[in-house]
């Protein structure tokens, strides 16, 4: 039993090594100046196609959700409060209406979820950002999800991703139960 103990230890740490080399070659590439596939530009011109309007509410913005704001089609980067966001399980992609009341007053609603899907990973916490490590990927996911579900670093979580694209961002759906006996099966009939 020992042996089996040390070899998943053994294990971990080598999962963990590969996942920081590639975070780290990410980053790299980043500050060099080379570039990921833009996904933002993607959203920019998704969402260039959509409207703008006034109406007796305020003014009606249209725009594409990219993990932390709404880009408009003016290009404009809107704020989208992290509560709103975290409770919604918005994920990149979503499109959403904006509408800026007479008093200034941001309404959010979200008009068009982008397709989904749903993966489990570790939820690790590095330079400032949370991420859920999954398949050798980590997403960044909102402090305001990991708040309201009292997450905590090294806990089992179901992320919400764009089932169709490749993202930096996702959504936390839930927390796993922990299990306490590593050769323990969660019966999950009694949620």
């Amino acid at each position: 039993m020992a042996k089996k103990s040390n070899t998943i230890a053994l294990l971990h740490e080598m999962l963990e090594s590969a996942e920081a080399s590639i975070r780290s070659a990410k980053q790299l590439l980043l500050d060099m100046g080379g570039d990921l596939p833009d996904v933002k530009e993607k959203y920019k011109k998704a969402a260039s196609s959509l409207k703008t309007a006034v109406s007796p509410e305020g003014q009606i913005v249209e725009g594409v959700f990219d993990g932390q704001n709404m880009i408009g089609p003016d290009k404009r980067t809107y704020p989208v409060p992290a509560n709103y966001a975290s409770k919604s399980k918005l994920i990149p992609g979503d499109v959403l209406k904006l509408t800026i009341q007479d008093d200034g007053s941001f309404i959010y609603k979200q008009i068009g979820p982008a397709e989904r899907k749903k993966i489990v990973g570790t939820l690790t916490y590095e330079d400032g950002q949370y991420h859920v490590i999954t398949s050798g990927k980590a997403y960044k996911v909102l402090l305001a999800s990991i708040t309201y579900f009292r997450a905590e670093v090294g806990d089992k979580v179901t992320l919400i991703v764009p089932a169709l694209e490749d993202s930096d961002w996702g959504a936390i759906e839930n927390v796993l139960p922990k299990i306490e006996d590593e050769d323990a099966e969660i019966d999950l009939n009694k949620f």
